[in-house]
């Protein structure tokens, strides 16, 4: 099993698990996610937070270890989404692959969609 079958295999547990122990059989799949986005926020909230992003306080020494920690959290809420939008690890991966190269189209200025055409003053070049 690789990596991510495993992550979800895991996350797919928990939320087993915790569907059971907090009685959250009745909940449908948007509500959840819902929920999820909004666990989701509170952990990027935390996340924001430790890495200074108030430029008006003095700077803290970033405790590498609880971003990290943060990341891992948001992972959990991103993976029970994707159980919940009855996506598999391959479908993430497979979709994670095409928008990958869409995102490297539209900068090299191969986007179909309008708005990503590669302007020659953001690329470096100088008009005369």
């Amino acid at each position: 099993m690789d990596r991510l079958e495993h992550i979800f295999e895991l996350q797919n547990k928990f939320n087993t698990e915790l569907i059971e122990r907090r009685g959250l059989h009745d909940i449908p799949d948007e509500k959840w996610i819902q929920m999820q986005t909004l666990a989701m926020l509170s952990e990027m909230a935390e996340l924001i937070d430790e890495v200074n992003f108030k430029w008006w306080k003095n700077p803290k020494p970033v405790n590498e270890d609880n971003v990290k920690e943060e990341l891992v959290d948001i992972l959990h809420f991103f993976v029970s989404m994707c159980l919940r939008a009855h996506m598999t690890p391959e479908e993430l991966y497979q979709r994670y692959l095409s928008k990958n190269q869409e995102n490297f189209d539209r900068q090299n200025g191969l986007s179909q969609k309008a708005g990503y055409a590669v302007n020659e003053m953001n690329s470096g070049e100088k008009q005369n």
